[in-house]
């Protein structure tokens, strides 16, 4: 058997991708039919002439988008237009943070704001860049995107954020070439609605972005009130300080997460989204 990355599935039909650059269309082995797992795009797996007959070991597996081994989500902001929102920056990040995936920050439209709106918004966001790799591109200025292109190779990455961000315009700005890829990815990610009709991987410069709506969907209903902690990476590092395990960094007495704040070590905003998100979760119902 041979070893292989599924890169698309059209109406049970899988396409597979061998070390080789090779594309192979196979059909799963029956055996699925009768297990809770089915192969999805992302998967490692191993194939015979005909079949897929087994599926690899994942490091993540999301039901929403229907991907597995995601390795980035490129979170896509913009300055203006829509107006950037420390609110959906953390939602986003719980989101990405609750898959173990890595979320590389992007913050477009940087041409639209006067230099000192974007000195405050950068000042902001160097809290920020203590957890993630945050950059910021204009796709006005044809700036230089060669760091933005070497975020791809080797990976598998998502693009994710608010409706209008400029994803689109991005891709356009990275590879002029791009025309069908970016068309079918800005259907799914651009209106916030998912129009293509398959799961697909393209090949984009040594890796593998996703066709997919991504985290636009900002729903929490796969997370529990107790994980909400451990997906704020800065208010995990902070509880190992917390006199409580389990500390909810709210009521308790000595949370280092509210002496952090209370010193400015700690984002107004980013507390504010915390509580906010973690009251949304509480009082949330079950989805069926």
């Amino acid at each position: 058997m041979k070893e292989g990355l599924i890169t698309k599935l059209t109406g049970g039909l899988y396409t597979v991708v061998d070390e080789n650059k090779v594309f192979h269309e196979l059909k799963a082995r029956g055996k699925f039919r009768h297990t809770n797992e089915s192969p999805k795009v992302g998967d490692h797996v191993l194939y015979d002439e005909d079949f897929i007959m087994e599926i690899l070991e994942r490091k993540n597996n999301l039901i929403r988008p229907a991907l597995s081994n995601i390795d980035q989500v490129l979170l896509i902001n913009s300055c203006k237009a829509p107006d950037f929102s420390f609110h959906l920056l953390d939602r986003f990040l719980l989101l990405i943070e609750h898959e173990s995936i890595t979320p590389i920050i992007l913050i477009t439209k940087t041409d639209l704001m006067t230099p000192s709106e974007l000195k405050e918004l950068k000042d902001k966001m160097k809290y920020y860049e203590t957890y993630y790799k945050v950059m910021y591109i204009s796709t006005k200025t044809n700036e230089d995107t060669q760091e933005i292109k070497e975020l791809f190779k080797d990976k598998i990455s998502v693009f994710a954020g608010q409706t209008g961000a400029g994803k689109s315009s991005l891709l356009n700005l990275l590879d002029v070439t791009l025309d069908l890829e970016t068309n079918e990815i800005s259907k799914a990610l651009g209106r916030g609605k998912h129009t293509t009709r398959h799961s697909q991987l393209h090949d984009l410069f040594g890796g593998f972005v996703a066709d997919t709506p991504g985290f636009s969907k900002l729903e929490f209903y796969d997370i529990k009130e107790e994980e909400v902690p451990d997906c704020f990476v800065d208010f995990f590092e902070l509880s190992k300080h917390c006199k409580y395990r389990g500390c909810t960094h709210l009521n308790e007495p000595k949370c280092a997460v509210k002496t952090a704040l209370e010193n400015n070590e700690i984002l107004e905003s980013r507390y504010i989204n915390y509580k906010l998100i973690l009251e949304e979760i509480k009082n949330q119902k079950p989805k069926y």
